[in-house]
């Protein structure tokens, strides 16, 4: 044993311990380095949350406009089958007139679609607006079966109503005139008088988000007779 080992045996230990505490402070994390990775963690996981609730609101909003895209489809499709379907309905077989009230905010026509018969049979079509008290319109649907133009009591048949479109501003139809030689539309039509049908009609109006919509339904009866 050296000399300086027996006359410094603690000074060499405490060395010894000096640098095993040194290498367990090296093998540890600083407070910095805590820091900076929950900062990062905290960093992912918004980024994380914010892409699953964007990708969650994308499909929320796609779902209702495909909700929203489907209800239109089924509603102009209702209504073309009622206005392509629009029959020159005489009173009698000597009657010149067609029975055929359009105005601006309504129609009324026989069309040979019956809806609660199945898309069989004659039918009395009542279409019109109704606003309420805070002026939004709705779009309603009015089919009465049997036919009965006469306004005796007792000759009114089965009447079913249906809303088919809420929500609406400034509700107007029109009624495309088949004599004139341009696009010519009219906001009266009346088969009395004119004896004979339009050769379309037209719905147009402002929607919830304020975009203008129009419809233009053919009337088959006027366009093959051309």
């Amino acid at each position: 044993m050296s000399l300086g080992r027996l006359l410094f045996p603690f000074t060499a230990q405490n060395h010894g311990g000096r640098r095993h505490r040194s290498k367990a402070a090296a093998s540890g994390f600083t407070l910095i380095e805590v820091v900076l990775a929950l900062t990062i963690f905290a960093l992912m996981g918004g980024i994380l949350y914010g892409a699953f609730s964007l990708g969650h609101s994308a499909v929320e909003k796609s779902e209702a406009n495909s909700t929203r895209n489907q209800k239109q489809r089924a509603i102009t499709e209702l209504l073309g089958n009622y206005i392509r379907s629009t029959f020159p309905y005489k009173e009698s077989a000597q009657d010149q007139t067609v029975f055929f009230t359009g105005e601006s905010d309504s129609v009324t026509f026989v069309s040979a679609y019956s809806q609660a018969m199945g898309g069989r049979g004659m039918a009395k079509i009542h279409l019109s607006k109704e606003e309420d008290s805070d002026h939004r319109m709705s779009l309603k649907v009015e089919e009465t079966a049997p036919v009965r133009i006469s306004a005796e009591v007792g000759a009114t048949g089965q009447s079913h109503g249906l809303l088919l479109q809420a929500d609406m501003r400034e509700v107007r139809f029109a009624y495309l005139d088949p004599q004139a030689e341009d696009e010519k539309w009219e906001d009266r039509w009346d088969g009395a008088e004119r004896r004979m049908l339009p050769r379309a009609v037209g719905i147009s109006f402002l929607n919830a988000n304020g975009e203008a919509v129009r419809w233009i339904f053919p009337v088959m009866m006027t366009v093959l007779a051309q």
